[in-house]
């Protein structure tokens, strides 16, 4: 009657997979920016976070409208502004390192004094 629309790909991983490998992920970062104190590990964490949020676009996308990609777009988007982002942080990081001899977020506190 009927033909389904999923892919081969599509029809043996189940989207709650992908919702639980993006929470996995997401709560990591999370967990991983409270407990560091490294500003470059902190910065990592942020990234994680920023991945899972890509990997929910795709997904979610793929299983709602696999006909478009705006999901994918919003995911390259996300990756690009993420990069921006990381360039930015670093050249933050290594003037900072410049100065204080340490990126750890003690230390970074002393340059408001």
């Amino acid at each position: 009657m009927g033909e389904s629309i999923l892919t081969a790909s599509q029809a043996y991983i189940p989207l709650e997979a992908y919702i639980l490998v993006s929470l996995i992920m997401f709560f990591a970062g999370v967990y991983g920016f409270l407990v560091r104190r490294s500003v470059l590990l902190m910065l990592i964490s942020v990234e994680l976070m920023l991945n899972a949020a890509d990997l929910n676009f795709a997904a979610i996308n793929r299983y709602l409208y696999p006909e478009h990609s705006e999901g994918f777009f919003f995911a390259l988007f996300t990756i690009a502004i993420a990069a921006c982002e990381t360039a930015v942080a670093i050249a933050i990081f290594i003037n900072a390192y410049r100065n204080l001899q340490s990126v750890k977020v003690n230390s970074i506190s002393t340059l408001k004094e």
